[in-house]
């Protein structure tokens, strides 16, 4: 099958306009009807991973234009400026003190408990490629959870549909078996 997928591979949910096209009997409906449940049941699930990403993302993106504002700053510092005393976050609760003299080496955190030193020019490419790479994941991120939205609501417009259908079809069927048991009832 080559199924119509969203830019990053997320299939198109089936659009149900007409039962008849999904559906030729009421014996097809319960296994069309779990079909529909196991899709929405798969885009809930990618639902909930992409919302963990994005919100991953969402811490990260901060973080990093934090660390590139500072390494753009020293950046910008001349050669034969005069230390600049600061206070900086160590953690969430604890501060230190530091004395930092105009410098062409930073270190920055690569993940996995290992820190690399770089140019100041290199640290300042590399934080604006992680950036906008990080932006870009998020703006997909969102993009991906409105249409994961999007295909829940039309599975689930479609299940309602074929519930609907199935309704009607029994009614059909009870009124021509036996619709003078009907009549004499009401």
């Amino acid at each position: 099958k080559d199924a119509a997928t969203n830019p990053r591979g997320i299939p198109f949910a089936p659009f149900v306009d007409k039962v008849e096209d999904y559906v030729s009997s009421r014996a097809e409906v319960d296994g069309t009807m779990k079909s529909f449940q196991e899709m929405i049941s798969k885009y809930q699930f990618m639902e909930v991973n992409t919302q963990r990403r994005a919100a991953g993302l969402k811490e990260k993106v901060p973080d990093i234009q934090k660390t590139l504002d500072m390494v753009q700053f020293l950046h910008s510092r001349k050669p034969g400026s005069e230390p600049l005393e600061t206070t900086f976050e160590m953690n969430d609760t604890l501060y230190a003190k530091a004395v930092i003299p105009p410098t062409d080496e930073v270190y920055l955190w690569l993940g996995a408990n290992v820190m690399l030193a770089y140019p100041v020019a290199e640290a300042e490419t590399l934080l604006e490629s992680k950036l906008a790479t990080a932006q870009q994941s998020l703006e997909n991120c969102e993009e991906d959870l409105d249409f994961l939205r999007e295909q829940i609501t039309t599975l689930e417009v479609a299940t309602a549909r074929l519930y609907n259908w199935e309704v009607t079809m029994k009614r059909k069927e009870k009124a021509e078996s036996g619709g003078d048991d009907e009549r004499g009832r009401r």
